[in-house]
């Protein structure tokens, strides 16, 4: 690549230009006309060594050279975004932003849709978007990074290092099973336990031990897991009709329990409670519009689990 000079326009020309994949589109969306764009797309082919744009057919695609310059220029658009025209204040009242939330479905039920109703309280006219987990691309680390989520919210045993943490709540681990299960109340031992077949649930990509395993391993207990799905949301409705035990949170518990014929049985042995986090990275982390979803975020885990 030459040595050249770049101006914050012709990074925001480059940008239009890979995202739209369109001269035409991007003449548009910045106001110019096609000749200049066209004269500007040529400028940026010598200054990166690369055409960044190339026809497929009836249309033009960007180059995987191109595809890699995103990120960069997302982070550079929006660090001079942050110079010309810093936030001194926020205002949630009045502010139309999407706030973006990874988070697990194991949330779903208990806590997001009260974040949703303090949210909605607090910022009537802006956008709240979740994300599961599954679904992230490239991880939630990377999309931290890059800006496609401002905050996630989870209870792994060991949180990346690299990202801003802080603890909401804690909650503790419990069995659940269909009221009629053959294991009758208060006889769950430890035996019975290991030898049974439990129902696992997937929250992310994981390698090795999970969250729940790592904490029973410690009481020195394990769990035939023979039944795995994506989604808690399924797995009191697979309980019913099995014979399998499921161990997870009490919130999460507690609330099926009471909508269904499930019930808790303590696991034999004392694990530790999980812990919920909320993560975020650097880019976010001054940013008064995240600091506002953080704390809205934390006063609400505080007034549901303790």
């Amino acid at each position: 690549m030459h040595r050249q000079v770049i101006d914050s326009h012709l990074l925001k020309i480059l940008h239009t230009l890979i995202t739209e994949s369109s001269v035409s589109r991007t003449a548009v969306l910045l106001g110019q006309s096609q000749p200049t764009i066209s004269v500007a797309l040529r400028k940026l082919r010598a200054m990166t060594g690369d055409p960044l744009l190339v026809r497929s057919g009836s249309r033009m695609v960007p180059t995987s050279h191109a595809m890699t310059l995103i990120e960069p220029l997302d982070q550079a658009l929006a660090g001079i975004s942050a110079v010309l025209n810093p936030t001194i204040s926020f205002d949630p009242a009045t502010t139309q932003r999407t706030f973006r939330i990874g988070s697990p479905d194991y949330l779903d039920v208990f806590f997001l849709p009260a974040i949703v109703d303090a949210f909605k309280q607090e910022a009537p006219r802006a956008r709240i978007d979740f994300r599961h987990l599954m679904t992230v691309e490239g991880g939630y680390e990377h999309a931290l990074e890059s800006g496609t989520l401002d905050l996630v919210i989870g209870n792994w045993s060991t949180p990346p290092e690299l990202l801003h943490l802080q603890p909401l709540c804690k909650d503790d681990l419990v069995c659940v099973m269909r009221e009629d299960h053959p294991v009758k109340r208060g006889n769950l031992t430890r035996a019975i336990y290991q030898e049974a077949d439990h129902l696992g649930v997937t929250t992310h990509h994981e390698t090795g031990l999970g969250t729940i395993d790592i904490e029973l391993a410690r009481g020195g207990l394990s769990r035939n897991v023979t039944t795995t799905m994506p989604y808690f949301g399924m797995a009191p409705y697979v309980l019913l009709r099995s014979n399998l035990l499921f161990t997870t949170t009490r919130a999460l518990a507690t609330h099926f329990c009471s909508l269904l014929p499930l019930r808790i049985e303590p696991i034999p042995c004392e694990p530790r409670a999980l812990t919920y986090y909320q993560l975020w990275h650097d880019r976010t982390h001054r940013s008064a519009a995240v600091v506002w979803l953080r704390r809205l975020v934390a006063g609400v885990a505080k007034s549901l689990v303790r």
